[in-house]
């Protein structure tokens, strides 16, 4: 079947919609207490550190919930595979709000949010794959990923500005529980709106088992060096994402400067996600775009390290969210095209899984090498290390054998 004569369904953008705002409101409650590291611990009487496990939880859970949850969505669909992360973030979203008053209850409703996670991440090359053309699928990915970072803005941008720093044991609980009802109307749009599959294929849907399929992608050179890639990037982000506060604090930042600088990145991971799948899709090729979204991420990452001021800080965070965050959604593209026909599922909760193992590492690395200060500096260094590390490694990968010429599926 010849792509040009491919007929996507139009409702194919009702699905992405619904399946994006799904992703959003879990990444929201994922993030939620980053910028307030400082209130939300003064407000629970617990350390920094224990505020971090509120984010750090959703990538150990991960660890052990990932497979699983691609073994889920490769077998039984879209419905019931994201829509079991749907109801784990509304349910466990909604108690979290009632219960924000007692920090072992929020951290529980916290893993239970957090095994939902994965079956909604895990998702999005599947449901790019089952609804989308060959032509469109970097796009539709970089616009699923984009909902991942548009959760994350609003949870580092919104949250300092409800919750505050004058009375956060009325302001706290109220964002959480808002945070929690919006999930829950979320669950309703996606259960009413998502259709498994289009009435007529987009593309061939022949695939392995799992099982099979993880086989293929061990042995498989590129997609093993696409595993480093997003070790590196994706656990970057993790880290950075959750110390943003402790980041930038020493260096005499606010709360607020904190949340802004954080949404900044995010800001700058939708603009990057929205225009380099684009180009990547109109230029038929995916590594040069990675190797340019590697390479713009450097300068970015050094500037939040060690920026003084203000507007530089707005400046690289913007640099590190357009180009890192950019190369999220080329990677899952790349890696589904580069395994076919081993399942979406598998693939992207690979890719997923290797960034929160290392975003564990990073972020424990990342208070260990604290200094007396406060100053994360030096660990910060060390990340702009490994990502010069993996954009070596990327001018290695082979272009997509999807996106040859002669095969126009």
């Amino acid at each position: 079947m010849a792509e040009s004569r491919v007929r996507a369904s139009a409702y194919r953008f009702v699905v992405l919609t619904a399946f994006m705002l799904a992703v959003a409101a879990n990444q929201l409650l994922w993030i939620s207490f980053a910028p307030i590291t400082r209130v939300a611990a003064t407000f629970y009487g617990v350390s920094d550190l224990a505020i971090g496990l509120l984010s750090l939880v959703f990538m150990v859970v991960f660890l052990f919930v990932s497979i699983p949850a691609s073994w889920v969505l490769d077998t039984y669909g879209i419905r019931v595979g994201v829509g079991i992360g749907v109801v784990l973030t509304a349910v466990f979203g909604m108690a979290r709000g009632l219960l924000a008053d007692h920090y072992a209850w929020v951290l529980a409703a916290q893993i239970g949010i957090a095994v939902g996670q994965p079956f909604i991440l895990n998702a999005i090359a599947k449901v790019v794959g089952r609804w989308f053309p060959l032509r469109e699928r970097a796009t539709a990915a970089g616009l699923g990923s984009l909902a991942m970072y548009a959760g994350i803005f609003l949870g580092l941008v919104l949250t300092p500005l409800l919750v505050g720093t004058s009375r956060p044991e009325l302001t706290l609980p109220r964002a959480l529980l808002g945070y929690g009802i919006a999930s829950a109307v979320v669950g309703v749009v996606f259960f009413a709106l998502v259709r498994e599959r289009p009435a007529t294929s987009v593309g061939p849907e022949e695939r392995s088992l799992v099982l099979d399929g993880l086989k293929s992608m061990m042995r498989n050179r590129d997609f093993l060096l696409l595993l480093v890639l997003f070790f590196i990037g994706l656990g970057l982000f993790n880290a950075v994402t959750t110390w943003i506060e402790d980041i930038v604090r020493p260096r005499g930042f606010t709360i607020d400067q904190a949340g802004l600088a954080g949404g900044m990145m995010v800001v700058g991971g939708i603009v990057g996600a929205l225009v380099l799948p684009v180009l990547s899709d109109r230029a038929r090729r995916r590594v040069p775009f990675m190797v340019l979204a590697l390479a713009g991420a450097i300068p970015g990452l050094l500037g939040v390290a060690f920026a003084t001021s203000y507007a530089l800080l707005l400046v690289s965070s913007f640099a590190l969210g357009a180009f890192l965050l950019s190369s999220g959604p080329l990677g899952f593209q790349y890696g589904a095209e580069i395994t076919h026909p081993a399942p979406e599922g598998t693939s992207n909760g690979l890719l997923l899984l290797a960034g929160q193992v290392s975003g564990i590492a990073f972020i424990v690395g990342m208070d260990a090498l604290k200094a007396p200060s406060g100053s994360m500096s030096l660990s910060l260094a060390i990340l702009a290390g490994l990502l010069v590390v993996a954009l070596a490694l990327a001018t290695r990968l082979r272009e997509s054998p999807a996106l040859r010429p002669t095969e126009r599926m």
